[in-house]
């Protein structure tokens, strides 16, 4: 029981709508900032992982992977339990295995043990994404902002990704790397024990769900549902793909643990304030107008990262970032657009299964393609594949198009 259901057994007056709100965006967000973060850290960690295990690149991007594909793979069964057992439960004990997990990696003394920890880090980061979004999208509907306060959810994930990075790219410069992990499985814990007290209760959760009127839902497009789900996950694929990669482009420039630490900090800043200004941008000239800019430029920024010195590329970061994590808030605000009535928690578990699964496979392709012909020439596929995206959004626009009418 947490403290909002302690509130009703105890007979004491409801939360105010307002109260429930603020709640759920806190606790979504907060679970955002936490998953992210302990999901990117990985990728500080893998050089440091290879240097310690002697992997080969495509080990590498298993390692990667087997987060990410459990992440993605468990999705709908964690949207589906949480209709058993409670959205609060799952959420809470998703965390919890999230910080366990980092704990066991702590300890991990070869690759068996390693690959256990990712797998189980990835089950419990599953819960995250389609309960915390269909939290903050229930309890906001009914007063309006949901996009606003998706587009909020958004930038704390990439708050996450900033600060968990960075913070432990700092850590490693006086703490083992089994000590660093430990501190952030820790963390994890303790972010588990705070949602639990900040959830609002599900009877106050579904209260909010029921005062929204039919009207404000349309009708859903199936069609631009699944253009929409095939262009986020290429978009991710790119993105996890290059970020698997990038440690390994530095580390060629000459940058050591702390530099990488710092490049990924720099990325990251610049991917949470291109997930606030593509939000605003896609509302000023469309969504497929921003996809179209947002993936060029994209592009063209990780050819340049191929060829830039150290020096010019720790300045382009934050611009890649902007651009790089821009397409991914634009994509995901059209998700309630598309999902019909009813069925938002399913369309994001769908969409977030085919975008996280998307980022799952691109470590392991990739990284074998980087064994076979060097990081550079792996790194310049993934900007080509970016550009199979520019007529997928139209397909998606069409279907926003087609629901808009219909609405």
């Amino acid at each position: 029981m947490n403290n909002s259901q302690a509130q009703v057994a105890a007979g004491e007056p409801p939360s105010t709508d307002a109260a429930v709100r603020r709640r759920s965006l806190f606790a979504g967000c907060g679970a955002h900032a936490v998953h992210d973060g302990l999901t990117d850290l990985i990728y500080v960690l893998l050089p440091i992982w290879q240097a310690q295990f002697g992997l080969s690149f495509a080990q590498v991007g298993l390692l990667r992977g087997a987060y990410s594909g459990m992440m993605a793979g468990f999705q709908l069964l964690a949207s589906r339990a949480a209709r058993r057992w409670g959205r609060e439960r799952m959420l809470v004990g998703g965390t919890a295995l999230a910080g366990l997990a980092y704990l066991l990696a702590g300890q991990a003394g070869g690759l068996s043990v390693l690959f256990l920890a990712l797998l189980l880090g990835g089950l419990g980061a599953s819960t995250q994404h389609p309960l915390a979004s269909s939290l903050i999208t229930d309890t906001h509907e009914a007063g309006g902002g949901v996009k606003e306060a998706l587009s909020q959810y958004n930038f704390a994930g990439d708050i996450g990704k900033t600060l968990i990075p960075g913070l432990v790219g700092l850590l490693l410069t006086v703490l083992s790397w089994r000590a660093s992990v430990t501190l952030m499985g820790l963390l994890g814990l303790a972010a588990a024990g705070l949602l639990w007290w900040l959830i609002p209760s599900r009877a106050a959760t579904s209260s909010m769900a029921a005062k929204v009127p039919k009207t404000v839902v349309g009708q859903g497009s199936a069609s631009g549902l699944r253009a929409l789900i095939l262009t986020g996950t290429l978009d991710s694929a790119v993105r996890m793909g290059f970020l698997t990669f990038l440690p390994f482009l530095l580390q060629a420039k000459g940058a050591g643990t702390a530099g990488i630490g710092l490049a990924l900090t720099l990325l990251f800043v610049g991917g949470a304030f291109g997930k606030l200004l593509c939000g605003y941008l896609g509302a000023r000239i469309g969504m497929m107008k921003t996809v179209w800019l947002t993936e060029f430029s994209t592009a063209l920024l990780i050819v340049l990262a191929v060829y830039l010195p150290l020096f010019g590329l720790m300045l382009m970061l934050p611009l890649l970032g902007l651009a790089l994590n821009g397409t991914s808030s634009v994509l995901y605000g059209a998700v309630p657009d598309l999902a019909g009535a009813g069925k938002r928690e399913q369309a994001f578990a769908i969409f977030y299964t085919g975008t996280i699964g998307g980022g799952a496979l691109a470590p392991v392709l990739f990284g074998r393609l980087g064994d076979l012909t060097g990081v550079p020439d792996a790194v310049m596929l993934l900007a080509a594949t970016l550009l199979l995206t520019r007529p997928l959004s139209w397909f998606v626009q069409r279907g926003l198009d087609r629901d808009g009418a219909r609405a």
